[in-house]
């Protein structure tokens, strides 16, 4: 969809997610930083209206916005600097965000990004939020439904490549699939002999700003698998492993330098500790 526009300058996307859970449950995964870290990237939130919340997409990629209204469970808004959300030239951004309680035992989350200007400058970007947040969506409706109140740890490794994203997409997927990956085909990804990712695809994305599969892990724990190759200004490629349960972390622990290294092996010519 492209971005709405208003006569008063302001711009906006808005994405939504029917997600099962009650509000309070919903609330917790979307806005707290062990919550947002299970589903979406390494985050912490000051739960409070003036507090900071704060997320990691990557190293030296840190967005930094403050919470100018907390209504739990139902709302809270957040605010960007300039030059903090879209880049260094980029006006504030304001995120909302929503829970709304349908029948059923389920929610609706609503998340909408505004800016204001007078220039079509930023467009791509919201644009961009709006193709990405459906994979990050699936992801928070698979951990709801199956791992919510478990302990939780990320692995979240990136490299940067002077490839574009589609030939970056062909070699990581070479790398961890033997022929492209479809959904219902099974993918192991050996990381070292005593770790290796394995479990059945789910979904594979052609996004307008690169490639996504997404695999329901069986092992060595119980999580999800997210690996693509996508177009941020330059090509990013980067796996993200969202482990549940009582062994999660020490899961992660062994395994997070190893992928990283087994990464930067495949791209290494702007590669970047994750």
């Amino acid at each position: 969809m492209p971005v709405k526009k208003d006569a008063s300058g302001r711009r906006w996307i808005s994405v939504e997610a029917e997600v099962p859970g009650t509000p309070e449950q919903v609330w917790k995964a979307i806005a707290t930083g062990p919550g947002i870290s299970a589903w979406f990237v390494p985050s912490s939130v000051e739960e409070r209206q003036g507090g900071l919340a704060t997320a990691s997409f990557g190293p030296g990629m840190d967005s930094a916005a403050t919470i100018t209204q907390w209504d739990p469970p139902h709302r809270f808004v957040t605010q960007s600097k300039e030059g903090s959300g879209l880049g260094p030239d980029a006006p504030s951004v304001a995120d909302e965000w929503t829970v709304e309680a349908r029948s059923g035992g389920t929610c609706i989350v609503r998340v909408v990004h505004s800016l204001y200007s007078d220039k079509d400058d930023w467009d791509n970007q919201l644009e961009g939020f709006e193709s990405g947040w459906p994979s990050f969506f699936r992801v928070l409706r698979r951990y709801l439904r199956h791992f919510a109140g478990q302990p939780s740890a990320l692995v979240q490794v990136t490299a940067m490549s002077t490839e574009p994203f589609a030939k970056a997409w062909a070699t990581l997927a070479a790398a961890m699939h033997r022929g492209e990956p479809k959904p219902g085909q099974r993918l192991s990804l050996a990381v070292t002999p005593a770790v290796t990712f394995a479990g059945g695809i789910e979904r594979v994305d052609d996004l307008k700003n690169g490639r996504n599969v997404e695999v329901a892990l069986d092992q060595p724990v119980p999580g999800t698998l997210a690996a693509g190759a996508f177009d941020c200004g330059g090509t990013m490629v980067q796996v993200s492993v969202y482990l549940y349960g009582s062994r999660a972390e020490q899961v992660a622990n062994a395994a997070r330098p190893q992928l990283q290294q087994w990464l930067t092996e495949r791209f290494p010519a702007a590669a970047a500790q994750g």
